[in-house]
Formats: C-alpha cells, structure tokens, sequence
C-alpha cells in the first residue's frame, strides 16, 4: 500500500494509472461494441475514457503534441468553437509520430551498442577459432542467418531489460499516430491493448527508476 501510495503521489505515476485506465476503456469498448445488449456499458465506457483523456491534458510528456492537444481540449469542452478539430488534431498526431520515431531511432542505436558489446564478451569467452563468437554455426542460407541475429537480439535485450522495455513502450505508443495519419491503419482494439502494454511499461518506469533507459 505505502508502494502504492508513493507511486500515485507522482506526477508520472498519476499519468500512467490514468492512461492504462483510458486505454483499457477503449479495448473493452472494442471488445463489447459488437454484442447485444451492451450499449449501456460500452456509453460508460466512452465517457470514463473522455473523463479520464481530459484528466490528463496536464501531464503530457511532449510540449508540442501538449500544446496541440490541449487546444483541442479547449474546443472539446466548448470553451471556443473557432477551431478546426482535425486540422490541429492531424498536427498532434504529426509531432506525436515524429517524436515517437526519434525515440524509436534511439532505442536501435542503443541495441546496435548493446549487440557488439554481447559479440565482444562471447568472443572473449570463446577462444577458438573455429567456433563463432556467439556459439552457433555461420551459415550462408537466410533462414539461419535471420536465427542467428534474432538470438543475437534476444540476448542482447535480455541483459538490458530497461532498453527492452522502451523499445515495447514505444513500438505500442506509435500505433495511435500511424493509425491517425493514414500511414497503417488500425481497430480501436490493437490501439487500446497497445496504449494498455505502453502504459503498464511506463508505470514500471516510475515504480523503479532503474528500469528507466539511460542513455549514451
């Protein structure tokens, strides 16, 4: 409870608990729209996600997709109607996309570092010459080879469970955007279970700053 307690008297922590609970709402919204007899509930359901979004207009991480979005919310709760909805919902979603993307760019610049350094230490730990650093056979065929990198993969972010964890968060994160531009279109569903997945990886992040990326 006292974990609990520390976690929701943050800022971050506070934002977090709010979008899982947003983006849960929307993947059960998702899942009951197409059964009888559910309309109350999934009406419940879309307003808690409203209420819950417009409870976090405050905590937004990026400046500019929070400068887009909360004239958005401005027009949302009627406080102006001069405002073109989509056109400055299009621009949250373009600077949400290119900051995830960036972010994105990072996270494979650190797995490029975190593979040599697993090459390295296997190859001190391997001597001979005919064995390959990583302990399985080079081959020319490109099934093994795609095995080969996957596990080399696989290893690298397991030692480095923090960059595995950014890299899901933000793999999740970039549905919305790419769905919202046009770019690979989406259901309410995956989004929901993405920002779901997203949301659950920054909670982490905030109960246990050393899960936190730290970057080069």
């Amino acid at each position: 409870m006292d974990a609990f307690t520390r976690f929701t008297n943050q800022t971050q922590g506070r934002d977090r608990l709010f979008r899982a609970t947003q983006y849960t709402c929307m993947l059960l919204r998702y899942l009951l729209e197409p059964k009888a007899g559910k309309e109350k509930v999934v009406m419940k359901l879309k307003k808690l996600e409203s209420s819950v979004s417009t409870g976090r207009k405050s905590n937004l991480n990026r400046v500019i997709y929070f400068i887009c979005d909360t004239i958005l919310w401005v027009r949302s709760v009627g406080l102006t109607s001069g405002i073109n909805k989509e056109k400055w919902r299009t621009r949250a979603a373009h600077h949400y996309y290119y900051s995830l993307l960036l972010s994105l760019v990072r996270d494979l610049y650190e797995i490029s570092l975190q593979m040599k350094r697993v090459t390295r230490d296997r190859a001190k730990k391997d001597k001979s010459a005919s064995q390959d650093p990583l302990g399985y056979s080079v081959a020319d065929e490109e099934t093994e080879w795609l095995q080969s990198f996957l596990l080399l993969l696989f290893r690298s972010l397991k030692q480095h469970p923090p960059l595995l964890l950014d890299t899901v968060k933000n793999l999740c994160d970039i549905l919305n955007p790419l769905d919202q531009l046009g770019i690979y279109k989406s259901n309410p569903g995956i989004i929901g279970l993405g920002g779901l997945v997203s949301s659950i990886a920054g909670m982490i992040t905030v109960a246990y700053p050393q899960m936190k990326l730290k970057t080069h």
